[in-house]
């Protein structure tokens, strides 16, 4: 009778088992950048603003083609005289075109090194005011450091200057080679990734409070860009110039 009712109870636990579905990642979007050209359906040129965007521009030398990538430039301007800005950089983002939410993000792409050199890759939400809907820095290089940085800012980061939980982490990478940064998106946390290493969780904590964790509310676009200058990451050496940030392909996973 006990081995019937073993039996019995491992045939239960089979059925059970097979049954439940495993949660995975499923690719549902990607960019190759193999057409030799922006899809406007999702890209825009990222334009002169505020003080992280004062040197972008939309001249074609900025946006560089190969037969997988696009390379966004950074430069002396040589060739645009009518134009004020002591250099030029490049940059593409999806604002109002295609946004991310709940997922994993992950970005392939090589930068180069230079003195006041700044590329990154992070989103943000729309139309929420900085910093109140947060923003995601899936990656930031400075300078010739062998590393990157990833960040959570948020107005309880910027504005309350409070890092409990800790908002950034750094994580090597190869300088002379591609590599793949990632970020996934939960309700309660953000996942950190570098090269498939996880970095560093941002995790909900205290319900939120004081606009801790404003990332579970709004939708996310892209930026990829080269930016150059600012207090951060020092003064530009013009003579280290052409530099570049080249991505390789963009892909967005969701959960079934």
């Amino acid at each position: 009778m006990k081995k019937l009712l073993y039996g019995f109870c491992a045939l239960l636990l089979l059925v059970c088992s097979s049954c439940r579905v495993k949660e995975q990642w499923v690719l549902t979007w990607e960019e190759n950048f193999n057409d030799w050209k922006l899809d406007t359906a999702v890209w825009s040129v990222i334009p002169r603003g505020g003080a992280w965007s004062s040197y972008m521009a939309p001249y074609e030398e900025l946006y560089q083609w190969t037969d997988s990538t696009i390379q966004l430039m950074a430069v002396r301007n040589t060739l645009h005289p009518s134009d004020t800005a002591t250099y030029l950089t490049g940059g593409i983002w999806s604002r109002y075109k295609k946004e991310f939410k709940f997922g994993r993000i992950e970005v392939r792409a090589k930068v180069k090194c230079a003195q006041g050199f700044w590329p990154a890759i992070w989103m943000c939400p729309d139309p929420i005011p900085y910093p109140y809907g947060g923003e995601i820095d899936i990656m930031e290089h400075l300078n010739f450091d062998d590393f990157v940085y990833q960040t959570s800012h948020s107005h309880y980061t910027i504005n309350l200057k409070r890092n409990d939980p800790p908002k950034y982490a750094t994580a090597p990478i190869d300088k002379d080679g591609f590599n793949v940064f990632a970020v996934e998106m939960y309700p309660d946390s953000l996942v950190y990734f570098t090269n498939g290493k996880r970095s560093i969780c941002y995790p909900k904590v205290n319900g939120g409070k004081h606009g801790q964790f404003p990332f579970a509310y709004d939708p996310f676009h892209l930026r990829l860009d080269s930016q150059l200058g600012g207090n951060w990451v020092g003064p530009v050496d013009s003579l280290q110039l052409p530099v570049y940030m080249e991505v390789d392909w963009v892909k967005y996973y969701e959960k079934r």
